[in-house]
């Protein structure tokens, strides 16, 4: 299986809208009483949180792109 690249902001994101849609999926099925207003801060702070760690990521990746290499940096022009 070919590696991908890891996007943490994704996973984040996608964990609280899943977790948004189990606290209402609990409500429709009877198992517990959700109000509509606990999903906006489930939403708001995953995406917020998403955001950090999506901006966070990319910085990292870009970082290690621009890097020079070791032997690119030991060669010199002629």
């Amino acid at each position: 299986m070919p590696r991908h690249e890891f996007w943490p902001g994704r996973l984040i994101a996608g964990l609280a809208l899943a977790s948004a849609g189990v606290a209402y999926a609990g409500d429709g099925g009877g198992w517990w009483s959700t109000p509509w207003f606990v999903i906006i801060p489930i939403v708001v702070g995953g995406l917020c949180l998403a955001a950090a760690a999506g901006m966070t990521g990319r910085a990292v990746r870009r970082r290690r792109r621009t890097r020079p290499t070791a032997q690119a940096s030991s060669k010199t022009p002629l």
